[in-house]
């Protein structure tokens, strides 16, 4: 058995959940939040060693989105009652938009969403802040 085997083999149960796709929600929110945090250390940086770990990691956030998120062809209020229904959430739980009214004009096409918007609600549903855009 070689050196690197071995130090994989000591190291798996540290490794494995990051590197294990994700089968819910939660899981997919941690590991976005992992992504950011190796893309932060150095991951994005197409030469440093965490790049190619970075590059699995987000793969494997495309294949659970690919499965698991609605379509890019709704709109962004069917996109996004989508993401509340899959959250199991109402709409007056959704405070990065504003009030049930707001989110509701949001979910009927009403109203659009603003970048501050835009962004809270991307980073708490762990998906990329395009997915919003109308």
């Amino acid at each position: 058995m070689t050196p690197t085997i071995q130090q994989a083999i000591t190291h798996w149960a540290h490794v494995a959940p990051v590197l294990t796709p994700p089968r819910s929600a939660a899981a997919h929110r941690r590991m976005v939040a992992a992504l950011d945090a190796v893309l932060d250390a150095g991951g994005a940086d197409e030469s440093h060693p965490l790049a190619s770990m970075a590059d699995y990691m987000g793969e494997l956030i495309r294949a659970y989105e690919d499965t698991h998120l609605p379509r890019a062809e709704m709109s962004v209020g069917e996109f996004l009652r989508e993401l509340l229904k899959r959250e199991g959430l109402r709409q007056s739980e959704v405070p990065e938009i504003g009030t049930q009214g707001m989110v509701s004009d949001v979910l009927r096409g009403k109203r659009t969403l603003t970048a501050r918007q835009i962004a809270a609600l991307a980073k708490r549903f762990g998906i990329p802040a395009d997915a919003l855009l109308g």
